[in-house]
C-alpha cells in the first residue's frame, strides 16, 4: 500500500472518530466472513459500523484525539466499532455477538475521553435503550402531577357521591 492510500485511509478513520459518539475495540481473529457480515449488519441497524484497520494507521489517526486512550489495545487483528448514534445500542449488539461467537473479544473503548473496559462495555450494553430511558424519566416527572390531579378530582367526586346518597335517602323515605 503506497503512502497516498495510507494517508487517505487515516483521514477516513479520523473522520469516523470525529463523527462517532463512542469507539469500541475488538479482536476478531478467527471469525468467518459471514460472522463479520452479521456483526456489521447488526451494528448498521444501530447507526454504527465495524471497520478492520491497520494498527499503525489507527494509532496515527487517534493521535491528539480524546479517544487516543484506546491506542494501547491496538495489537493483533483489531477492529474498531464507531458508534454514531446511541453508544448503548452499539455496545449491546457488540456484546451479543461476542457472547454468541467466542472468537470475538471485546478489548475496551472510549466515550469521549472516558476509557471503557470490557466490564464497562458490558454494563453499558445492559442499559435499556435511549427511548426507554427517556420515557421512564418523563413518567417520573409526570407522576407527581398525576397524583395531585387524582387528589383534586377526589374532593368533587366525594361531594357528588355524598349528595347522591342524600338524594337516594330522601327518595326512599
Amino acid at each position: 500500500m503506497d503512502l497516498a492510500n495510507k494517508n487517505q485511509w487515516r483521514e477516513h478513520i479520523v473522520g469516523s472518530v470525529d463523527k462517532s459518539s463512542a469507539v469500541f475495540l475488538a479482536q476478531y481473529s478467527g471469525m468467518t466472513v459471514e460472522d463479520l457480515t452479521s456483526l456489521r449488519r447488526g451494528l448498521r441497524a444501530t447507526n454504527a459500523e465495524f471497520q478492520v484497520v491497520k494498527n499503525t494507521i489507527a494509532k496515527k489517526a487517534l493521535e491528539g484525539k480524546p479517544q487516543a486512550i484506546v491506542a494501547e489495545w491496538l495489537k493483533g487483528q483489531t477492529g474498531i466499532v464507531f458508534a454514531y448514534g446511541d453508544p448503548a445500542a452499539a455496545a449491546k449488539v457488540l456484546s451479543e455477538v461476542a457472547k454468541k461467537n467466542e472468537k470475538l473479544k471485546i478489548l475496551g473503548g472510549a466515550i469521549g475521553s472516558d476509557k471503557l473496559t470490557t466490564k464497562n462495555i458490558e454494563l453499558l450494553a445492559s442499559l435499556p435503550s435511549r427511548d426507554v430511558l427517556i420515557s421512564k424519566i418523563i413518567g417520573s416527572m409526570v407522576a407527581p402531577h398525576r397524583g395531585l390531579l387524582g387528589v383534586l378530582q377526589g374532593v368533587p367526586r366525594a361531594m357528588v357521591s355524598v349528595l347522591n346518597q342524600i338524594k337516594e335517602t330522601k327518595a326512599a323515605s
